[in-house]
């Protein structure tokens, strides 16, 4: 009997290298309005239960350090992993529009842009 382990961000990293070979890489021409309103990435409901269960991990690591900062690496895989399957998501709504020849409204194109940058600028600003 084999016991699956918890994702890791370098599993994360590794699958994210090997997809990257094998994509194209898009420039998109930054958008002049850099002060949008921020969309929410996380639904309010699992971000309250992602904090609970980061403050369990912090409060563990007075009596087991490297236990904690194992948990807190699964759990950043964990939210990695959720991030990447709601843009998966949103893309692959857009991109079944696309395949049906069902034009896609340039609103929910723009949306989807902002959404994109949101994310980035976040990322970069940490």
């Amino acid at each position: 009997m084999t016991t699956e382990r918890p994702t890791t961000t370098a599993d994360i990293v590794e699958r994210t290298e090997a997809q990257a070979a094998d994509s194209q890489t898009r420039e998109v021409e930054h958008d002049r309005d850099a002060h949008q309103e921020q969309t929410p990435l996380i639904d309010a409901d699992r971000g309250r239960s992602l904090l609970e269960h980061w403050n369990g991990i912090q409060a563990g690591f007075v009596d087991s350090p490297r236990e904690a900062v194992q948990q807190a690496d699964s759990l950043v895989a964990e939210v990695i992993q959720d991030l990447a399957r709601g843009f998966a998501d949103e893309r692959g709504k857009l991109e079944h529009q696309w395949d049906s020849g069902t034009d896609v409204q340039t609103e929910d194109l723009r949306v989807a842009l902002q959404r994109y940058r949101s994310f980035f600028q976040r990322l970069l600003a940490a």
